[in-house]
């Protein structure tokens, strides 16, 4: 791949936004029309789209289907013969026994394999409303209390701690602390966030256990009565629906804990049903447990009777909760681990269940999972709309941002990597290039979350604001850790980051605040920046260019770490956040820590 995205010159784009291609979710025996731009300067004679319909090479012959400017745009009509459309573009130039492949990651002179192949799938698409809608990540414990319904004796297991308390991080209370945040509180608070510009919530576990976090699930049959039960969710999910917010739940497919009378049962009884859940050894205090944790007994999905109680069919616990609790989405943790276990793997089959079960109970219901790694093999069938986006979003931004002060959060030998724009650009669209547009669009990309330090405490408050920048206007479902838009911190420990929200405005960063504020309202209000295409422009070592475009509109957006040499404007275009108004051939801002973005005038 390309050490660099193309700079501006000599190019060609596609993707799979609908200013490239004509149907998003095309049925099999359809055809879809795909288009390419090449520049002028390319000299390009003949452009040929590759295909491998039942996994044979064929190639149809792509038009010239209108000029703009310096470029030319190409039009070829594709048969769509398989689940998933695979196809690249083959160009011809003008200089005899040359020619360019194009695919998602790039321009290459040599030919290249199928694996970065652009992919259009024709499984049913995800819901509408999730199309570029902006998250909000809330630790239900740590965000607000409520007076109407305040939380009664707590359980043994919990540690009290007042709202101002600090976090006792690193230490066994640190999972115990129970700070009385209750979903009450988070229905008392919609009006907030509404104002904030979120559509839609998404809630960590609310699963009775013996955590603070609860990942470690005591039951799936009720929410915690610790959190308000049952009937504080339902309030929770109808009051969000009155202000048009999506509330995306929580679950483990992975493990439960070992208070889980699933478990408890299995463990006594070998020849209860229970007892095929979970990998017992032959002592049956010996079993598999997620990263060797004894309290998280890992679950067998081999086990007919689990897949029907967790996620297989209308009874299902994935089904429950959508059905009789209004949820609109479900996030999975750990989904790379669950029904893997050895020579086992069911992991691909676990996906489709979970999605084919949604879709028969709830199909505009959103289905999330968390990955921090390489989730591509993952996102190409009928399974996960989308994963969070640590691998092909954080980790590049933390390091272009973070520099050599970012922490390793994953376990990777040696210090974390410290990269120039051109790299962060570049591991971005290397992800990018391994799965459907669709996936890209869906991913939920995030600067931090609960299982991390804060952004701000990693990056420093100046440089916050150009990660919210690149969060709020690259392709994903852009996610905010509740406290981020506020200024909360927490540099020393992932359970740091947990502080409660200060709802005392006094104890705001307020410029911080506005900068969410305005690029939420920004995204909000431009289709171009929820659903529009990426094309990398520029990219420097202290600065970052790119366009957002769709068919009506197109936005360009400027990062930029450090002051830099200027480049020259390639367009006319009016500002809309952060600068003046752009003449072709005039120098670009150099200005930095900046960010900067204008719509592109249309002759």
């Amino acid at each position: 791949m390309p050490v660099n995205p193309p700079v501006l010159g000599p190019s060609a784009h596609h993707d799979g936004s609908p200013l490239y291609v004509s149907d998003p979710a095309p049925r099999v025996g359809q055809k879809v029309d795909v288009f390419v731009r090449t520049s002028k300067a390319m000299a390009a004679r003949g452009v040929h789209v590759r295909s491998t319909p039942d996994g044979e090479p064929a190639y149809t012959e792509a038009l010239v289907d209108r000029e703009a400017g310096d470029e030319l745009w190409w039009r070829a009509s594709v048969p769509v013969v398989n689940a998933e459309l695979g196809y690249r573009f083959l160009i011809e130039t003008g200089t005899p026994g040359r020619r360019r492949w194009l695919n998602g990651t790039g321009l290459h002179d040599v030919d290249v394999t199928d694996t970065a192949d652009f992919k259009l799938p024709t499984y049913d698409p995800p819901p509408a409303w999730a199309e570029g809608a902006v998250v909000y990540e809330i630790f239900p414990d740590r965000f607000a209390r409520s007076a109407a319904h305040p939380v009664g004796a707590l359980p043994d297991w919990a540690v009290p701690a007042e709202w101002d308390d600090p976090v006792a991080y690193g230490t066994p209370a640190g999972t115990k602390q129970v700070y009385r945040g209750t979903l009450w509180g988070v229905a008392e608070k919609l009006d907030y966030l509404r104002r904030l510009g979120i559509d839609a919530l998404y809630l960590t576990p609310f699963f009775p256990s013996r955590s603070n976090h609860r990942y470690d699930a005591s039951s799936f049959d009720f929410v915690d009565p610790l959190l308000g039960g049952d009937e504080a969710l339902k309030e929770l999910t109808a009051q969000a629906h009155l202000r048009g917010i999506k509330v995306i739940g929580d679950i483990t497919l992975n493990h439960t804990g070992d208070m889980h009378p699933w478990f408890r049962r299995g463990q006594a009884d070998p020849a209860s049903a229970e007892a095929g859940f979970y990998y017992f050894g032959a002592d049956r205090d010996q079993y598999a447990s997620f990263f060797g944790v004894p309290s998280l007994p890992k679950l067998d999905h081999r086990s007919e009777e689990l897949r029907r109680r967790l996620y297989e069919g209308p009874d299902s616990v994935i089904a429950r909760y959508p059905a009789e609790f209004g949820l609109d989405g479900w996030r999975v943790d750990v989904a790379q681990s669950a029904g893997r276990y050895g020579a086992i793997d069911l992991n691909a089959r676990m996906a489709r269940s979970v999605r084919e079960t949604l879709r028969a109970v709830a199909p505009e219901t959103l289905l999330l999972a968390e990955h921090q790694f390489d989730a591509s093999a993952t996102l190409r069938g009928d399974g996960w709309h989308g994963t969070m986006a640590y691998a092909g979003f954080t980790r590049p931004v933390l390091g272009w941002l973070g520099g050599s002060g970012t922490p390793e959060l994953w376990g990777v030998p040696g210090r974390p990597p410290v990269h120039g724009g051109g790299e962060m650009a570049a591991v971005m669209r290397q992800f990018a290039a391994l799965i459907p547009w669709r996936a890209v669009t869906h991913n939920m990309t995030l600067l931090d979350s609960h299982d991390m330090p804060r952004f701000r405490s990693v990056v420093g408050a100046e440089r916050q604001a150009l990660g919210v920048a690149l969060l709020m206007t690259l392709p994903g479902l852009p996610m905010v850790f509740a406290g981020d838009e506020v200024g909360v911190a927490g540099a020393l420990h992932t359970e740091d980051g947990r502080r409660p929200f200060p709802w005392d405005e006094g104890a705001w960063d307020q410029g911080t605040y506005e900068v969410y504020r305005s690029l939420i309202a920004l995204r909000r209000s431009h289709g171009a920046l929820r659903s529009g295409g990426l094309r990398w422009l520029h990219a420097g070592e202290d600065f970052v260019l790119f366009e957002r475009a769709l068919p009506e509109e197109t936005v360009v957006v400027q990062v930029s770490r450090a002051a830099h040499e200027p480049v020259a404007a390639p367009f006319a275009a009016s500002h809309l956040l952060g600068g003046s108004d752009l003449v072709p051939g005039a120098p670009l801002p150099s200005d930095g820590p900046a960010f900067h973005v204008w719509r592109v005038e249309r002759g």
